[in-house]
């Protein structure tokens, strides 16, 4: 049997300059990091509501609660693989992710290649990463955040 999920996650640009920016598990040093209770990187918490969509378990903030002083400026690749785990544990496993970026700003042709990698190793099979930007249109197109399309194809165990 075969399933697809889609994820979807957005967080704004933070006002805190310690805040660090982190897109598919990269560091892009130099820029504005995002808003949220982990280290807000969307593209992960995307990829990992995909997957969670495609099981049938539910999404992110299920189990990983920003009520929840643990996740508190915790890596969202660790949150990936605690997702990863769910459903393995639920008999699943990922054939394949595609995400997109949809940000203005930084460009993320110089880090899609290692953030497809860092992905694709937690999640145990292949992750593409494009980047689209929304064209001034909305608050992404303004610049005031990041947000993240996923889908993930499972399959039976």
């Amino acid at each position: 049997m075969t399933r697809v999920g889609l994820g979807f996650d957005v967080h704004p640009f933070s006002d805190d300059p310690a805040r660090r920016l982190v897109l598919g598990g990269v560091h892009v040093a130099g820029e504005r990091g995002l808003a949220g209770h982990s280290d807000a990187d969307v593209v992960a918490h995307a990829v990992g509501d995909a997957i969670l969509g495609a099981c049938g378990l539910g999404d992110l903030g299920e189990h990983f609660p920003d009520t929840d002083p643990t996740w508190s400026g915790a890596d969202s690749l660790a949150i990936l693989a605690g997702v990863v785990r769910l459903a393995g544990e639920a008999g699943w496993a990922v054939g394949n992710v595609d995400c997109t970026v949809v940000l203005e700003a930084p460009k993320l042709a110089p880090h899609r290649a290692e953030m497809a990698r860092l992905l694709s190793d937690v999640v145990g099979a292949d992750v593409s990463v494009k980047a689209t930007r929304a064209e001034g249109l909305g608050a992404i197109g303004r610049g005031e955040g990041v947000a993240c399309w996923a889908v993930a194809l499972i399959d039976r165990t």
